[in-house]
């Protein structure tokens, strides 16, 4: 594609508003950012679409997402008028223009003859999950760029199971979309005339009222809650998002009395303007939370991101700071409440199970083996463990309680398949409380577990490679780590590699090569002698490659010094 013809075909189109034409010709003498909007369109993978909000091929803009939704519905109606009246659920997050170009995907599906039933407004990532499965729809959209930077905006796309798409559907939009012209290949329809129709139909409080009903028969201990209702405080933001109602709302019933929310981050704001990133895993966009925690002598601290499937905790240490607790730690304090909460209420299945991603901790897995529950990897992204959940449920295998990955997202129940900070929220702070009753906060817990069952640490490297040349870098990276694996790192040897792409592990003293169960995705993983595991893999949504370092030592002493070392070798990638 000869990016200076797309740009000027782009220009010449009378499908551009005036405002659109004015922004292209504000860029007619700046050839690199030319280049950058129209070197190509946005890829189209199982993540659906994500980019910064300007007009262009490479960009989220109504454009873009009209012909993504023209590929969509190409694929649904290639399914059947069965698939095309089961129709597609549409949700949308707090983030500018995501209204907007959720009702354009709206007016493309019906305009193709798909029912389509649209959130009223913003909700969480959860709950359009929930709502494929509720209405039995096709398939879902959710207009969002979770936890990403304002100017960014995304397009996630469900299948009927209520988890996103599987690689061979994202493979039949990708297709479809490579024979489409953005401007004359697409179907679209007035939007009041759709409703009017009856094609499109709104939908919100009800939807809300089952989902929360799903969301409230997961609580385990209502009466340890109403022990220490009086006297256990947390605060909660939703950084300007769409967990503003949902959350609140599900920890009073719960039964907590002393909720605080953050004033200033409950406005709905998609330029999250308390924040430079409105990410619960950067502790920094804490600060208002942790002045009002202070203020009111809370112990706890609950925050959501901007679509609300993602939560982050902080707690206090034995200083009286607030310190994050990551998502690998907060995973691992879950699970090991819920397998005791529910045995203490006799809701354990048998068969229970617990899923983690390959790149999360090794934790869970002692936690759950410890007790008596099988721990099963998938790859990264919560369509692989609804995928994984589904496989285990039909075949009668195991009951899934628990699944998540270490960057902040947890699947509870069996209503959604995608990661749901509301249940999540709902459940971490059912454990704070059953701990501040023991008279330990979080901070105590996590020690004791660290105590139990091992000394294990984790942390995790972004690498990031922007601009044109980043997907280069990344590919050139990969490609000598395959080629030219290391046979040490940071002076410890490598025992063991997999390549998770084609499904194979390399014994380095041997030189056996052995087939594993999962492969098809562009992860490297190297094991240590120490028992150390590197893994190594480009993001999905973003320009950086992702190391994540998993270790453990006899104590906390050694295993920080591990993770010190071989956060050293990783620098050296990059």
């Amino acid at each position: 594609m000869n990016y200076r013809q797309e740009y000027e075909r782009w220009l010449a189109s009378p499908a551009l508003s005036a405002e659109e034409h004015a922004e292209l010709l504000s860029i007619a003498n700046d050839e690199k950012e030319i280049e950058s909007r129209f070197y190509g369109p946005l890829e189209f993978g199982t993540a659906g679409l994500r980019g910064t909000m300007y007009v262009g091929l490479h960009n989220m803009n109504r454009h873009v997402i009209r012909w993504a939704t023209q590929g969509f519905a190409n694929v649904i109606c290639a399914e059947g008028a069965e698939a095309k009246a089961r129709g597609v659920a549409i949700c949308m997050d707090c983030r500018n223009h995501s209204q907007e170009f959720a009702r354009a995907a709206a007016c493309v599906m019906a305009a193709n003859g798909v029912k389509v039933y649209l959130f009223e407004a913003l909700r969480p990532t959860p709950e359009l999950s929930f709502a494929v499965r509720e209405y039995g729809c096709q398939a879902g959209i959710n207009v969002t760029a979770s936890h990403n930077p304002k100017e960014y905006n995304g397009y996630k796309v469900y299948w009927s199971d209520g988890a996103q798409l599987p690689p061979q559907h994202a493979a039949a939009i990708a297709a479809e979309l490579a024979e489409i012209d953005i401007f004359t290949g697409v179907r679209s329809m007035d939007y009041d005339e759709a409703v009017s129709a009856g094609l499109i139909t709104l939908i919100g409080a009800d939807c809300d009222e089952k989902f929360m009903a799903h969301v409230m028969s997961m609580v385990n201990d209502y009466e340890t809650v109403k022990k220490v209702a009086d006297d256990f405080t947390l605060v909660y933001t939703p950084f300007h998002g769409c967990g503003y109602k949902l959350v609140p709302e599900a920890l009073t019933k719960l039964g907590i009395k002393h909720l605080i929310c953050v004033p200033e981050q409950m406005v709905i704001d998609g330029n999250f303007p308390t924040v430079v990133s409105p990410n619960p895993e950067n502790p920094e966009g804490f600060y208002l939370a942790v002045d009002l925690a202070n203020k009111h002598g809370a112990d706890f601290i609950l925050g959501t991101d901007p679509d609300s499937d993602r939560v982050g905790i902080l707690v206090r240490d034995h200083n009286g700071d607030f310190q994050p607790v990551t998502g690998n730690q907060t995973g691992v304090l879950l699970l090991d409440y819920l397998i005791g909460a529910m045995k203490r209420a006799g809701t354990l299945p048998e068969n229970a199970a617990a899923l983690k991603t390959i790149v999360t901790t090794e934790m869970a897995r002692k936690v759950a083996e410890a007790n008596g529950i099988d721990c099963y990897d998938t790859f990264t992204g919560f369509k692989f463990m609804a995928e994984k959940m589904n496989q285990l449920e039909s075949e009668g295998k195991n009951t899934v309680i628990f699944s998540y990955e270490e960057s902040y997202g947890y699947m509870i129940g069996h209503y959604v398949r995608d990661k749901d900070a509301v249940t999540a929220s709902l459940l971490l702070t059912e454990m704070a409380a059953w701990y501040h009753a023991q008279g330990m906060t979080l901070f105590d817990a996590l020690q004791k577990l660290y105590e139990k069952y091992g000394w294990y640490g984790e942390k995790t490297h972004n690498l990031v490679m922007p601009g044109l040349d980043g997907l280069e870098k990344m590919t050139s990276l990969m490609n000598t780590l395959r080629t030219a694996p290391p046979a040490e790192i940071a002076g410890t040897a490598v025992v063991a590699r997999r390549d998770y792409l084609n499904g194979t592990q390399t014994d380095c003293v041997s030189g056996a090569v052995t087939q594993i169960e999962l492969k098809g995705s562009n992860v490297l993983r190297f094991a240590l002698s120490d028992g150390t595991v590197i893994l190594v893999r480009p993001s999905g949504t973003e320009p950086k490659i992702k190391v994540y370092i998993l270790t453990q030592g006899k104590d906390a002493s050694e295993r920080d010094a591990r993770i010190e070392a071989y956060s050293a070798w990783v620098k050296t990638l990059a």
